[in-house]
């Protein structure tokens, strides 16, 4: 009889958890450009990265770690999915759900990449992964075109205080 009851607990406690699985939303470069201006007191930590990516993928923890090592503090990470827009529902949320990622996932929704890139940094290449550190109070920005480990994270967010 316990062990029904501890079975039943589980099931409720995983579909309680799976109907919290985070919403993916697109967002175009102005709304994120407004966004990160909007933050007076808050840096943004913005990666740019693809379900296809490797090395995207294999960063994606270090921002996790990140976000739990700050919580409450004002940061914000965006983690922006580069696929394109008609791989939302069968590749970006189903990665999203099955990585459990908590920090909040957007997907680009912009078509002309050239304009987005230049926007988001001149000595951008447009190769991904891709992270955008800014804090639009201090009107401070600093882009990486490379992948960043969490002690790079760490050590890159801590400049910003």
């Amino acid at each position: 009889m316990n062990s029904l009851r501890i079975i039943i607990g589980l099931i409720l406690l995983l579909s309680t958890t799976a109907m919290k699985a985070q919403e993916v939303r697109l967002i175009t470069i102005h709304q994120l450009e407004e966004r990160i201006a909007s933050g007076k007191d808050t840096t943004y930590i913005v990666n740019f990265w693809a379900t296809w990516c490797a090395p995207c993928v294999a960063e994606l923890p270090g921002f996790e770690k990140l976000r739990l090592a700050y919580e409450g503090k004002p940061l914000k990470i965006l983690l922006i999915s580069l696929d394109f827009k008609s791989k939302l529902e069968p590749a970006v949320k189903p990665f999203v759900r099955k990585t459990g990622l908590k920090n909040e996932v957007l997907l680009l929704n912009e078509s002309n990449q050239q304009e987005y890139i230049d926007r988001i940094s001149k000595d951008w290449s447009g190769a991904i992964p891709a992270t955008l550190f800014a804090n639009g109070g201090k009107k401070v920005r600093k882009f990486y075109e490379k992948e960043l480990t969490f002690e790079e994270l760490n050590t890159i967010y801590q400049s910003f205080k």
